[in-house]
């Protein structure tokens, strides 16, 4: 009888690990070489290649270590939703801080030169816009910590993407007035209690978007520091960043909707109809 029941757990196994990596097999990964003029950069491509037809791009923006673990399984879940999902290279090919003392200091120069942040991240949106399975009248843009305030500053310089959200990222501006050039639609997921970018950064930052007409929406979540959404943050609130799981969900249940609602067409006959019908669960 025991051997029985070891045989019928070792079959039960067995199954969920091939309907596992059956239902990864169709998500095809890649790193792809791009420049920013002469600076060579290194991003990292995830798609499903089951599907043929064209569909929306996402581009995914890394946190101050850059291109990492962390933000390539990020861009997997966006390809396992049915989008191209593409992490760019802000820093440039090898370029990888090894503690927080160099992730401050590359995120740095980025935070002080905005003009050179936005030109990266626009130098990544149109390797994104290149790839011939992307609709490219369909285009958005997350990004985590330092990502958020990059993709924020895409937004402010005008880039055509239907929408952009940040996940725990720096709302500050050196240029406020330049929200006037913004075309997306903004979403923020926001740590109530995150010390790096406080209540009066919130406040400025929906003033900001306010007076410049844009549209937006900002979701607070109470008891959530920084990096809420990374697991390697570690557990404990007091250090200012920690993983919350329940927050995690939640944001990331959030920017499915949000994706969902800039990304369905409204009008028959317009091409990609398929793939909103495959994708309409996402």
């Amino acid at each position: 009888m025991e051997k029985l029941l070891a045989m019928k757990k070792l079959i039960f196994i067995a199954l969920v690990l091939l309907f596992q990596t059956s239902a990864y097999a169709a998500i095809h990964t890649e790193t792809v070489e791009y420049k920013d003029g002469a600076t060579l950069l290194q991003g990292y491509l995830a798609y499903d290649d089951s599907f043929q037809d064209p569909r929306p791009g996402v581009l995914i923006v890394h946190e101050w270590t850059g291109i990492g673990p962390y933000v390539e399984r990020r861009a997997r879940e966006i390809a396992g939703l049915g989008y191209v999902a593409f992490a760019a290279d802000i820093y440039g090919k090898g370029i990888r801080p090894k503690n927080k003392q160099e992730a401050a200091m590359q995120a740095g120069i980025y935070k002080k030169d905005r003009a050179l942040l936005r030109q990266r991240v626009n130098a990544g949106l149109l390797r994104l816009e290149k790839d011939p399975r992307v609709d490219r009248s369909r285009l958005a843009a997350i990004g985590y910590c330092f990502g958020g305030t990059t993709v924020l500053e895409l937004a402010r310089s005008g880039a055509d993407v239907r929408g952009v959200v940040s996940f725990h990222g720096g709302l500050d501006s050196l240029a406020p007035q330049d929200a006037k050039n913004i075309k997306a639609k903004v979403l923020v997921l926001h740590g109530a209690d995150d010390p790096f970018s406080p209540p009066k950064d919130v406040a400025a930052f929906q003033e900001e978007l306010r007076h410049a007409g844009v549209d937006y929406q900002i979701v607070l979540y109470g008891g959530a520091v920084h990096a809420f959404t990374n697991p390697d943050t570690g557990n404990d609130p007091s250090t200012g960043a920690a993983y919350n799981a329940t927050v995690d969900k939640r944001s990331w249940e959030a920017m499915t909707r949000f994706l969902r609602e800039i990304f369905m067409r409204r009008k028959r006959g317009e091409e990609s109809e398929a793939w909103e019908r495959k994708c309409s669960h996402c």
